[in-house]
């Protein structure tokens, strides 16, 4: 009998797909979801550009949001649900490391500017209730990088 010899692609081939796509994903992975910034801003809360005045818009933890140009969407961000983490800040130790909440997108951020002046450009405003969930308010921070995903 011979023994038959293969080249380094030959004799990789044969071995399963999931495996090879698994190794492949786990190299090239390097984020979750999109990065952008966010700010926080503070009551009054109403009304909102998604629903004007109803109080029932907001959920019970007050983890909302309002949406900044890059995913407003001409107003189909409302309602949307986005898993949030805070990546890092100009001020140190401001993010709470590995923590993720979900806010929802109640209102439209260009509309916050008097409430709200370090929103301007950025992707996301966060109620202080979910700012402070995932930055740590004694660091000051006026806004903070993070990273998203719907």
């Amino acid at each position: 009998m011979s023994r038959r010899s293969c080249s380094l692609i030959q004799c990789l081939l044969p071995l399963p797909l999931l495996f090879n796509l698994l190794m492949m994903s786990s190299l090239l992975q390097t984020s979750q979801g999109d990065v952008g910034t966010a700010a926080q801003y503070s009551p009054p809360y109403l009304p909102t550009a998604c629903y004007n005045d109803s109080a029932s818009q907001f959920p019970s933890n007050n983890m909302f949001a309002a949406a900044g140009d890059g995913i407003w969407d001409n107003g189909a961000a409302c309602g949307r649900q986005y898993l949030v983490r805070c990546i890092s800040a100009a001020v140190a130790d401001s993010c709470i490391a590995d923590q993720v909440i979900q806010v929802k997108i109640v209102d439209y951020a260009l509309e916050l500017t008097n409430n709200a002046p370090s929103a301007s450009g950025t992707t996301i405003v966060l109620s202080e209730t979910a700012f402070g969930a995932i930055a740590n308010n004694s660091a000051a921070p006026t806004s903070i990088n993070l990273e998203f995903q719907q």
